[in-house]
């Protein structure tokens, strides 16, 4: 097999900076800046790997027959344990196995850190570079990792260990704790962080450490590990072996999968359960594409918010995952990148200034710029700004002609619970279109028509566009204007409870005039040119976020994608794959915290605390 990857080698590898983790010592081995230990042993850090992480949690043989796998690691460092671990997976795997790996790592190196770790060890070049090609940002939240390759998955939390053990969903069969030596670093072994690893394990789990500390080992056998001395590897004499009882995960029969609605949200879960192996299915009233995700351009954006809470939290882990995948993809998708959002009142300097100096971006991803340069930039004099680097602009029907199988087009009119689970899907006839295990709901407000209770808001939105003309480059200002392939789109229009898809002229002229309060001379141009228009209604909730996860008991089978509002291709790729994870049972991309503001149940959950 070949892959395509960047160079695990450097001629001349830039020094770490400052700022950085890790320095490098006089033999060429990575040390830690903080904890003053090494990221891997001298005497062979790759067999140390091997044998203390791999051996320890009984590899490959604890995942024979098994079609899914988590391994979970306090320590990601330079990613070399986790390396290892693909390399056998890749080796070994079962048919059709996919493997989940969950890390943490408070101090993130850069790639270019990484990549002269791991040219240390070149018998494993080629997957250490399959990893540094898609190497995980430094913004604080959970980073997912795509390997389809190997049939795996990486989900790492920067963040402290605490708190993303306390923040993820998953349960893991084997555990690599890899933090710096306990002397060195005392909260990585913690009874209480112990206690969490223990919380987040599957029946039977095995843990491996290079340590024999009695204080990580009374912490696992406090926890619930039965721990053992085992002989060591190099200068080390012992490590330790741990196992959680003698049980193992409970495997479910794969389950038949339905998907209704073929917006970006429908889109969105059929390439997530792709992903994991499965087809689905797709039934839309008209086709793909006919609602509110058919236009011919859309801006890929985080809503900006200067709480820096999980909302906007959400939005930004969202906004990260979407550009991944759509970059992945390329210039087929991407019409053009980067996004200057301008300001609009007096207090929005000081937003913004906060939200360019926050964590939940990377580095120099959002920055301030001031009014001659954003002036400059569109050719007219404007206010300052933010510049959002990592913004697309996309092309809607490319990515859903990627991500889509052969939509049906077939009205769902009703869902008939069936005897012993499943569900089906019934046309207006009362004829049965499918019979499924699982059923997700991804036709906007449509939802409401399915399941009853959702009380889905429809916003009505008009868009419009001229050719020929062009932008130099994508603005929001309470309205936006980006580039199409061959012109510029502007808009849209925002009306509650109006669901008249027809186009009207009169938002048309709206469009335009929102346009010239900001850019007057470039709505001169636009008003030179005929104008085409389209009109769709959006999906909205009470609280402005969207509706991912479980309807009903958990196990009805039911799921629902909707509630995105305006930011569809930004929230639905990520909130897609949180879908899919509940559906099943494994590993989210989301933090518990984030899980709970999209969680359909959260409206009834407020209102019992709240004594309603």
């Amino acid at each position: 097999m070949v892959w395509a990857y960047a160079s695990i080698l450097m001629t001349d590898p830039p020094p770490s900076t400052p700022t950085s983790p890790l320095k490098w010592d006089e033999d060429g081995q990575p040390r830690s800046r903080l904890f003053g230990d090494v990221y891997f042993s001298k005497d062979g850090g790759l067999e140390e790997t091997r044998t203390v992480f791999l051996r320890g949690c009984g590899l490959p043989e604890a995942w024979a027959g098994r079609q899914g796998f988590t391994i979970g690691e306090l320590g990601f460092g330079s990613g070399l344990n986790l390396v290892a671990a693909l390399d056998l997976w890749r080796q070994t795997r079962p048919a059709g196995g996919r493997l989940n790996l969950f890390s943490i790592e408070a101090h993130p190196l850069t790639c270019d850190e990484a990549r002269r770790a791991l040219g240390l060890w070149p018998r494993v070049s080629d997957v250490a570079g399959l990893l540094l090609s898609r190497w995980p940002g430094r913004a604080r939240g959970f980073h997912r990792v795509d390997l389809p390759e190997l049939g795996a998955v990486l989900d790492l939390a920067v963040m402290d260990a605490t708190a993303a053990l306390e923040a993820w969903q998953g349960k893991a069969d084997a555990w690599f704790l890899d933090g710096f030596a306990p002397a060195l670093n005392p909260g990585m072994w913690s009874p209480a962080l112990l206690a969490l690893v223990a919380a987040r394990s599957s029946p039977g789990a095995r843990a491996a450490t290079y340590t024999v500390a009695g204080a990580v080992r009374r912490g696992l056998a406090e926890a619930g590990f039965t721990v053992e001395r085992q002989p060591g590897f190099g200068r080390k004499r012992e490590r330790l072996e741990a196992r959680l009882g003698d049980g193992r995960r409970v495997e479910r029969a794969a389950p038949r999968v339905a998907i209704v609605g073929a917006g970006i949200a429908g889109a969105s879960l059929a390439r997530a359960f792709a992903a994991e192996g499965f087809s689905a299915p797709v039934f839309d009233n008209v086709a793909a594409g006919a609602g509110a995700s058919g236009n011919p351009a859309a801006l890929v954006t985080p809503r900006l918010d200067a709480g820096l809470g999980p909302g906007a939290a959400l939005f930004a882990q969202a906004f990260a995952r979407a550009g991944a995948l759509y970059e992945a993809q390329g210039d087929a998708v991407i019409i053009a990148r980067g996004a200057l959002q301008l300001e609009a009142g007096e207090r929005d300097a000081r937003r913004f200034a906060t939200i360019a100096a926050s964590d939940l971006f990377e580095p120099g991803g959002v920055t301030q710029v001031g009014g001659a340069m954003t002036s400059a930039r569109l050719g007219e004099t404007v206010p300052a700004g933010l510049e959002i680097h990592e913004s697309l602009v996309i092309e809607p029907m490319v990515v859903l002609d990627a991500w889509l199988p052969l939509v049906q087009r077939a009205v769902v009119d009703a869902l008939q619970p069936m005897d012993g689970g499943g569900w089906r899907l019934l046309g207006v006839d009362g004829g049965v279109l499918a019979e499924a295990d699982l059923v997700c709901l991804a036709a906007g407000v449509d939802c409401n028509r399915l399941y009853a209770g959702l009380n889905l808001q429809a916003v009505r939105g008009q868009a419009s566009w001229v050719e020929e003309r062009a932008v130099g480059a994508a603005v929001s200002f309470g309205g936006y204007v980006i580039a199409t392939r061959t012109g510029v789109l502007f808009g849209a229009t925002h009306d509650r409870d109006d669901t008249d898809a027809n186009v009207r002229e009169a938002d048309s002229a709206r469009n335009l005039a929102s346009v010239a309060k900001t850019l007057p001379r470039l709505a001169g141009r636009l008003a030179s040119a005929p104008v085409a228009a389209r009109a769709s209604l959006r999906a909205t909730t009470r609280d402005y976020m969207p509706l991912a996860g479980v309807l009903g008991e958990p196990g009805s089978g039911l799921l629902i994608l909707s509630g995105l509002g305006s930011r569809g291709f930004t929230l639905a790729p990520l909130l897609a794959e949180h879908v899919v994870a509940q559906a099943l049972e494994r590993p989210s991309p989301l933090p518990a915290s984030l899980a709970r503001l999209v969680d359909p149940a959260r409206f009834e959950e407020r209102a019992r605390r709240a004594g309603v």
